[in-house]
């Protein structure tokens, strides 16, 4: 049994108090888990994407010539689940 099969083998033997407990604590463990540290890797990606770029100046032409299309983002919509 591989180290991480033994790690996932006891993070399920948890009781749920301790896995909540640990949820709290894996960001600190793994910075990678952190949202914040993600998209700040993201933004920093110097890579090329030029599908990504051509789609974006697309919806900046359109939103350019016909803004009141696009719908008003409001703090709400994101409280909403898919």
């Amino acid at each position: 049994m591989s180290t991480v099969q033994e790690i996932e083998a006891a993070i399920r033997s948890l009781a749920p108090a301790q896995r909540e407990e640990l949820v709290k604590d894996l960001p600190g463990l793994l910075p990678e888990l952190d949202g914040d540290a993600a998209w700040e890797k993201i933004i920093r990606d110097a890579r090329p994407r030029p599908g990504f770029t051509t789609l974006l100046n697309e919806v900046q032409a359109e939103y350019r010539r016909a803004p009141k299309t696009f719908p008003e983002i409001k703090e709400s919509n994101f409280d909403q689940r898919p």
